[in-house]
This record gives C-alpha cells, sequence and structure tokens, in this order.
C-alpha cells in the first residue's frame, strides 16, 4: 500500500489539508484453528499487506469516513448511539464506541482509508481495520493513554456489539501485536504470549486461495461456538467442582465423560478443538527444534480436523490440500474461519514452482477458477507511519 495514494484520495475527498497516516496488518495463522473463543493457544503472524488510514481531526462532532476501495462516504456523529448503518462504517463506529468507553475523548475526524489485504484469504481485513482506528485513535485524542491489550479487546466488543460475530482475539491480537519475523504463540486463557523467530531457512510459506466462499444458512461459525459451550456446560453439571469456563479448562477425560450427555456433533467439534490444543503446543515445539517436519505434520492433522470433525471446510480446500500432499509439501492446511478462502502451506523451496504450477492446473481443470497465490512475509503490527 502507498502511503501516496492514501494521501492523494484523503486530500481529494476532504480539505486539502494532510492528517496522520496510519498502518495495521492483517495476519496468518500457521496452526491453532477455532481456538481462541475456546481459550486455547493460537500462532499468528501479522503480514507485510493490511489496512492503511489517513485522519485529521475536523474541529466538529462529525465523523466523516472515505473508503477509498467502496468509493463510499459516510458520516456519523460523535454521540450518534445507534450508528450507521453500513457494515463496513459499523467497524469504525464500534471501535469509536468502546475507545470512549476507555475514557478516549474522541472528536470528529476526517479519515480515508484503504486495504490490500487479499480478499476472501482469510487473512482478518476486519481486524486490521479495528485495529488501525484503535490505534489512530488513540495517538490521536488519547495521549497513548490506552494499552495495546485494551486496543485488542477494543476490537473483539466491536465485531461483538456491532457486527454480530462472537469472535475471539486472535485476529486483533496478531494485528496490534506482531513483529517483522515473528510468530506468536498465544494463550488465549491467560493472554500470556511469546514471539517464536520464524526462521524457516529452506521453506516458504505461501497461501492458495480458492477463491470461493461458501454461504451457508444461519451462522456456521457461532453454531460451532455453541457447540463447545454446550460441552462445557455438560462438564459443569456433571463435576460439582468443576468451573470450566472454556473448553480450555476441560481434560480429554472429562469429554469422554459427557459423551453420552451431548449430542454427537456437540461432541466431535470439542474434540477436535481438544485435539487442536495439543497441536499448538506440538508445534511450538517443533518451532524451537527447527523441526519443520513435525511442524507439517500437524498441520495435516489439523486439516483432517477441521475438514471431519468441525466441518468447516468445503470440496475446494479438501482439494487443495490433497494436491499439496501429491506435491510432497512439508505442511497444508486450511487456513481461517473455514467453507472457503484459503490453505496456509509450508513448502519446501526446492518444490515451491511445481507445487504452484499442479495447484494452479489441476484446481482450474476441475473448478474452472484460477486460485490466487499469495507468498507469506510477516511484518509488524499496528503503527504511525507519519
Amino acid at each position: 500500500m502507498e502511503i501516496e495514494y492514501v494521501r492523494s484520495r484523503f486530500i481529494k475527498h476532504f480539505d486539502g489539508k494532510t492528517g496522520n497516516i496510519y498502518a495495521s496488518p492483517g495476519r496468518i495463522n500457521l496452526i491453532g484453528e477455532h481456538t481462541d473463543y475456546n481459550g486455547g493457544y493460537v500462532m499468528p503472524g501479522a503480514v507485510d499487506c493490511g489496512i492503511m488510514a489517513e485522519l485529521r481531526p475536523n474541529g466538529t462532532n462529525t465523523i466523516m469516513c472515505y473508503s477509498i476501495d467502496l468509493k463510499d462516504r459516510v458520516e456519523f456523529k460523535v454521540d450518534d448511539p445507534a450508528g450507521p448503518r453500513t457494515t463496513w462504517a459499523r467497524f469504525i463506529y464500534g471501535i469509536v464506541k468502546e475507545m470512549q468507553s476507555l475514557g478516549v475523548e474522541v472528536k470528529g475526524f476526517n479519515t480515508a482509508f484503504a486495504g490490500d489485504v487479499p480478499l476472501g484469504a482469510g487473512m482478518s481485513s476486519s481486524a486490521a481495520l479495528e485495529s488501525c482506528f484503535a490505534f489512530a485513535l488513540n495517538d490521536l485524542f488519547g495521549e497513548n493513554k490506552v494499552s495495546k491489550w485494551d486496543m485488542v479487546l477494543a476490537g473483539q466488543a466491536t465485531e461483538h456489539k456491532y457486527i454480530g460475530c462472537n469472535c475471539g482475539i486472535m485476529d486483533q491480537f496478531a494485528s496490534i501485536f506482531g513483529q517483522e519475523g515473528k510468530l506468536m504463540c498465544l494463550d488465549c486463557n491467560t493472554r500470556e504470549f511469546e514471539y517464536l523467530p520464524f526462521k524457516a531457512e529452506g521453506y516458504r510459506l505461501v497461501l492458495v486461495n480458492s477463491c470461493v466462499k461458501h454461504e451457508l444458512a444461519g451462522s456456521p461459525y457461532n453454531d460451532r461456538r455453541r457447540s463447545c459451550e454446550n460441552v462445557v456446560k455438560a462438564v459443569n453439571e456433571k463435576q460439582a467442582d468443576k468451573h470450566a469456563a472454556t473448553l480450555r479448562d476441560c481434560s480429554w477425560a472429562d469429554l469422554e465423560e459427557v459423551k453420552p450427555l451431548v449430542s454427537e456433533e456437540d461432541y466431535t467439534r470439542a474434540k477436535f478443538v481438544l485435539g487442536e490444543k495439543d497441536r499448538v503446543t506440538a508445534v511450538c515445539a517443533a518451532l524451537k527444534a527447527n523441526d519443520f517436519e513435525k511442524v507439517g505434520e500437524m498441520m495435516y492433522l489439523t486439516h483432517e480436523g477441521l475438514s471431519k470433525e468441525y466441518e468447516v471446510s468445503c470440496e475446494e480446500l479438501d482439494f487443495l490440500n490433497e494436491i499439496a500432499k501429491d506435491c510432497g509439501v512439508t505442511g497444508s492446511r486450511i487456513m481461517g474461519g473455514g467453507f472457503g478462502g484459503c490453505t496456509i502451506n509450508l513448502v519446501r523451496d526446492e518444490l515451491y514452482d511445481n507445487f504452484i504450477a499442479v495447484a494452479r492446473e489441476r484446481y482450474k481443470a476441475k473448478y474452472g477458477i484460477d486460485p490466487r497465490i499469495h507468498d507469506v512475509h510477516i511484518g509488524n503490527g499496528a503503527r504511525r507511519i507519519c
């Protein structure tokens, strides 16, 4: 994303004056899917693409927003109790409200923003948008008094209250805390985390975008979260002295004990989450030992679980995973919420060109779609650029 591009649009659509420019990244997640809202472990990293926004206080009580990509303008008052109806503007409105609740005296401002996160890739452009504006409002109006964790939680609260998605904290965490060249192993229960230098010499991380997104009836994301909560409730009711808050607090023995008391669907989904918790800790140890074959093994197991147990895969993603196996790719799995989007692949350098060529050829032959390829570079988190 070019600073000059965002600035030129800001100048054009407002009063010709410039403000401050901020950026916040999208993210990848090496492993640990659908575990953040279950109090488990995740292993994200910020990427070198995301959202860039220019902001300038305008001396009024009106917030004037221009989406460069959508060529759309929305305005709302600082004290508006309902907020705009336009979905993209509600992300900004939600952040304004959450930052106000943290004591940031947000006043009217002008903003123009754009993004270069690949659409439909599951790289969390929404979290990048929330994090960018949380960081910017803290810098402009909060005198940098709000902590990074408060900004993370403000983004999560925006999703919950103003968008209707009961997400965890991984996406916003990665967007705020990211560091170039480092993955992060986050304990979503305690919020403790450690940076893990990603020095995969001889390997490359690459996303293969299926370019499909299956819209299912209802909310599949919230349905799966509800399944996990049902199992936790059953565990607590079965054991009087058990006070589990999430599946993170439940053992394999706990799950087996309540198997007759929950639906088969709820049991199977909880089984995936407990297994994924174990796989993330295994990958953390493997990275420290530079054992990338172990990392890849766990990635394939995660894909199998997401496909067969958590049931968030689709035919196209399973096909891309099979292509990766056929090409000798070290590790491959669904990345993101599922039902479309990308696979993330750990590929040896010498196999990269053949894998990409075969994936493109076979996928297009079967589905008539050219998959998009995105090489992954781990970048920095939310920041002020100028």
